[in-house]
């Protein structure tokens, strides 16, 4: 197995337990500056040492990162992260021939 395929794997094994999908989506539409841990928490109704751990394994894999500004840490969305599993999924696109799924090039993200 590649390990291409082992991270896409993580990533949606991360992306299958209800809070961290939730929690991945929150971000995704907090925008390129994020949000801090703790409005996080507040805003989904997760106790901070549990969103910890959700933000570690979403961390981990490569969908959210974290940027410190003095003592707060904020989360976003790794948009690169999400366009590299998503090109992965799709890369052996019905068997050779990706033209079937060329609908998929026509989704636009927050056009």
């Amino acid at each position: 197995m590649s390990d291409e395929s082992k991270i896409i794997i993580e990533q949606m094994a991360a992306l299958g337990q209800e809070s961290r999908f939730r929690v991945f989506r929150h971000l995704m539409t907090a925008g390129p500056d994020g949000i801090s841990a703790g409005a996080l928490a507040e805003a989904m109704g997760i106790r901070p040492n549990t969103l910890s751990t959700h933000l570690g394994i979403l961390s981990r894999c490569e969908l959210i990162r974290a940027r410190r500004d003095g003592r707060t840490l904020y989360y976003s969305a790794n948009i690169e992260g999400v366009r590299d599993m998503l090109a992965g999924i799709v890369a052996d696109c019905c068997n050779g021939h990706p033209e079937v799924c060329g609908v998929i090039d026509d989704v636009r993200v927050c056009s």
